[in-house]
């Protein structure tokens, strides 16, 4: 008699951001001529996936509010504001996967999941673009993905904004998500 082996199951791997080669960033239209890009500057996410494929992993993202940067300090003041994302009352910006679909033969996928900011929660889409897995110098396993994406700021109750004497307003309501996403394998 002849015994067949059952397939292996990948074991579940938890992952994290290496935030020195991580970019959490949004683009913004301001006066309707040029955009302006903020980031966060502190951030960190649990990430649990099977093996080293991402593109169904549980992800839950996590970043400081006041910790927002558009390289102008009094910008930044505002946008920490009660206008804008009221750090102080909400703190957290968060991101919780849903799921996931439409894995293509290049290692792209729609991720969905929940966005929390100014303390009200709305589901996205986000675009996943696969960089890859590869050991750095030092012997670590290190996964990149490109993330894009596009939110209606108003769907957060994000107001604000300015009428221009020309026509049009200070601030765009549409806001584009680009982050460039560098993570570590744990353990």
């Amino acid at each position: 008699m002849e015994m067949t082996a059952k397939p292996e199951t990948p074991t579940r791997v938890k992952w994290t951001i290496d935030p020195a080669h991580s970019e959490i960033e949004f683009k913004v239209k301001h006066m309707m001529i040029s955009t302006v890009t903020g980031k966060f500057r502190e951030f960190e996410a649990d990430i649990e996936a099977l093996g080293d494929d991402l593109s169904t992993a549980k992800v839950a993202f996590r970043a400081k509010a006041d910790s927002i940067t558009t390289n102008n300090e009094q910008r930044d003041a505002h946008l920490r504001t009660q206008d804008f994302f009221n750090a102080e009352k909400n703190p957290l910006v968060t991101f919780t996967a849903t799921r996931s679909e439409n894995v293509d033969r290049d290692g792209s996928w729609e991720l969905y999941g929940d966005l929390t900011m100014n303390g009200i929660t709305k589901p996205v889409k986000l675009d996943v673009e696969w960089g890859g897995v590869m050991k750095d110098p030092y012997g670590n396993t290190k996964a990149g993905v490109s993330i894009h994406g596009k939110v209606n700021r108003r769907d957060w109750n994000i107001n604000w904004n300015a009428a221009l004497e020309a026509g049009g307003v200070l601030v765009s309501d549409e806001v584009r998500i680009a982050c460039e996403v560098q993570l570590v394998k744990q353990g």
